[in-house]
């Protein structure tokens, strides 16, 4: 099992920049690709962006340019830098673990990010 848990959202202005965490705990993860979710009202949950073992990172069209994920396996902790943030990245954004079957596992509580002037 793993256990994760997502911190770094808040409220900020358009423009702005967040790094929000993501810190696993119960097993390690550096073997496992990570992926970033995020999820407005009303929305469908959607892929912001992943990175793998190897870190190979992909990013949705979304968030391209503005997005980084990154890991530090010795911390067992994978970040999102969001940069330029517009009011259409408000959601609650979420980590979790790609499995084998390319499916996301062990999802965490999420952290809001609210874009707002």
């Amino acid at each position: 099992q793993v256990q994760l848990v997502e911190s770094g959202g808040g409220l900020v202005q358009p423009g702005e920049s967040l790094r929000l965490s993501c810190a696993a705990s119960g097993r390690t993860i550096s073997t496992y690709t990570m992926g970033w979710f995020r999820q407005a009202p009303g929305k469908q949950r959607e892929l912001v962006a992943s990175i793998t073992s190897g870190g190979i990172t992909n990013y949705a069209d979304s968030v391209k340019g503005r997005g980084t994920i990154s890991r530090d396996n010795a911390k067992s902790t994978v970040y999102l830098q969001m940069n330029s943030l517009k009011p259409e990245d408000t959601a609650v954004y979420y980590c979790a673990v790609r499995g084998g079957d390319y499916k996301y596992y062990y999802w965490g509580q999420g952290t809001q990010v609210t874009v707002s002037s």
